[in-house]
């Protein structure tokens, strides 16, 4: 599976860039333009890990499930307050994920997010709180190598 990850605190307008670059509402699947012209089946889930209460095993599973070699969805940066272990910060998603073959392609971490680069093949958006969301997803888009 290759993934495409967007991480940001609440209110980061994590689902809204989402729901740009897909058309998206909660969850679905898509089929996305890459700037090679190829086309890529996404299966795309809008809100975040941690806040839906979706464990990593349950989305690994739900992903697979899908058929789509491809997926974007959400994490927090910080695990969720309420259940730390099940719902863990999202290096540790990104962690389990990879120890399950996952290819992480492109993260995108949106608004102030503490340290500086610490996912492989990240790009920051710290203003995307203040500009308009087309243009924080036009960047997003760009970071992936989407059309």
């Amino acid at each position: 599976m290759d993934a495409y990850v967007i991480i940001g605190k609440p209110n980061a307008r994590k689902s809204s860039v989402i729901r740009s670059l897909t058309g998206c509402y909660n969850r679905n699947q898509r089929n996305i333009l890459l700037n090679n012209s190829s086309q890529i089946q996404i299966y795309a889930r809008v809100s975040s890990l941690q806040e839906s209460k979706t464990e990593a095993k349950d989305f690994l599973i739900e992903a697979t499930n899908t058929g789509c070699n491809f997926v974007i969805f959400c994490l927090w940066p910080n695990a969720n307050s309420k259940n730390t272990l099940l719902y863990p910060d999202a290096k540790s998603y990104l962690s389990y994920f990879s120890a399950q073959g996952w290819n992480i392609v492109k993260v995108a971490v949106l608004g102030q997010v503490g340290t500086n680069h610490i996912y492989a093949n990240e790009a920051r958006f710290p203003n995307s709180t203040s500009l308009p969301i087309n243009q924080t997803a036009k960047a997003v888009r760009l970071h992936f190598g989407w059309q």
